[in-house]
């Protein structure tokens, strides 16, 4: 979560309340293992984290779930936010510093998705000196998130409507593991150390 908030116990706990109240009055997310995300998020394609320049010159292209996903072994994971606390200080280090166990395993790409711009998910990435091992993606408005049934509306942490907190072990497109925390602060299941497990 934010860094502001790497004290943010008062703030987050009724966000928390309230989310776990919500989770017990429903199914969590439209997929699920033996999902096709392709098929679950139809005409929804990210955006590749990128310099504005680097924008212009690509005519602001997007990249299709097909594209993604068809024919690779990827683990991809989702977050709240760039520039967070929680999201900076944990979760994405948990996939780059196991990134050459993760190649071991056979993975052809691991990818880290967010509800920012491109180019906040570049600048985040550079910071964190992640890109050359994680590929970062925009879900700019939402509509990947959404399309799964893992956006959460985090107004009461000031960040509007964000991703859950969840890892993925896709293959061909195909979920074969989903981790989806139970509530955006909490980095139990969808770290890197955990996924690997699972492979």
């Amino acid at each position: 979560m934010a860094a502001a908030m790497l004290n943010r116990t008062n703030i987050l706990t009724p966000l928390a309340n309230k989310t776990k109240t919500l989770l017990s009055t429903r199914r969590f997310a439209s997929v699920g293992v033996g999902s096709d995300l392709v098929s679950a998020a139809p005409n929804v394609s990210l955006q590749k984290a990128r310099t504005w320049d680097e924008g212009v010159s690509s005519n602001f292209s997007t990249t299709s779930l097909k594209d993604l996903f068809k024919g690779k072994k990827v683990v991809i994971f989702g977050l709240p936010g760039a520039f967070t606390g929680v999201c900076s200080a944990k979760h994405v280090p948990s996939y780059k510093d196991n990134i050459q166990k993760f190649k071991s395993k056979g993975v052809d790409s691991v990818i880290c998705v967010s509800v920012n711009d491109p180019y906040v998910m570049n600048g985040w990435a550079e910071k964190l000196q992640a890109k050359e091992v994680i590929e970062f993606y925009g879900d700019f408005d939402g509509s990947f998130h959404k399309s799964l049934d893992l956006s959460v509306d985090l107004t009461s942490a000031l960040l509007g409507h964000r991703s859950h907190r969840w890892s993925a072990f896709v293959e061909d497109g195909k979920v074969k593991v989903l981790n989806v925390e139970k509530v955006p602060s909490e980095f139990e299941v969808s770290g890197g150390h955990h996924i690997l497990g699972q492979i």
